[in-house]
């Protein structure tokens, strides 16, 4: 990985819909070379794949919240089942195993206070080996991004890693 791929991944995270002859203007390559990269940057992993990004509040999801979840036993069985039922909840966008005071942050959107009420009530609180659930609605966000600061990250560990 070089300079040209930092400058690619950067282009692709802001828009991933630009065009193979403009993404090559961009970052001064040919497109077969261009292409060569791309395909070399999906090989090794570090370009999972393309996605469209949708307002969530332009498509009905008013409420994102956040869901702070302790199991009562950290038992093998109660973890695996956990991540399981949680990968079922379409409502959650994001499950992160943490240390701490809880054991997992949920990232979740809901349409309303009737939705969140639901998803708390009838999904969320029946799985078993649920010990404590917080909850804290988000009133504005304030930076929400998808983009990795690659150019943060010295060439050299680029090189190393991939």
């Amino acid at each position: 990985m070089d300079e040209k791929d930092r400058q690619l991944l950067k282009h692709l995270q802001g828009d991933a819909r630009l065009t193979n002859t403009e993404l090559a203007k961009r970052v001064d390559l040919s497109p077969p070379g261009l292409q060569r990269r791309l395909r070399k940057l999906e090989d090794a992993g570090i370009i999972e794949q393309y996605v469209t990004l949708l307002d969530r509040e332009a498509v009905g999801f008013d409420m994102l919240c956040f869901v702070q979840v302790t199991l009562l036993r950290h038992e093998p069985e109660s973890i695996r089942r956990f991540k399981e039922i949680v990968q079922d909840m379409p409502e959650v966008l994001e499950c992160h195993h943490t240390t701490g005071e809880f054991d997992y942050l949920l990232k979740v959107i809901v349409r309303n206070r009737e939705h969140l009420e639901k998803f708390l009530v009838e999904k969320l609180t029946p799985v078993p080996g649920m010990d404590k659930i917080r909850t804290s609605l988000v009133l504005r966000e304030i930076k929400s991004t998808t983009c990795l600061p690659i150019e943060l990250v010295p060439l050299e560990t680029l090189r190393s890693e991939s």
